[in-house]
């Protein structure tokens, strides 16, 4: 038979704490990048004259009618 070294609970609740926190930590860097290469790219196209952007199509009653019910509220109808 072999020991097992167990861990008190308080030192497993600690490292879910830190877990957590390091995903948090990764899921704010992955957004803080992904916001400044949204502000490069708005800069960089706005830098450009004569771009074109795209247009404006207003919502007719036929595109609000075919519209994607949304993802927190599955039983939309």
């Amino acid at each position: 038979m072999t020991n097992r070294v167990t861990l008190p609970p308080q030192d497993f609740d600690k490292m879910c704490k830190q877990a957590e926190r390091d995903q948090e930590a990764r899921k704010l860097i992955f957004l803080i990048e992904r916001v400044k290469r949204q502000i490069a790219e708005r800069e960089s196209r706005d830098g450009i004259t004569g771009a074109p952007k795209r247009p404006v199509t207003p919502i007719t009653a036929e595109a609000a009618s075919l519209r994607l019910p949304i993802r927190s509220a599955p039983f939309e109808r």
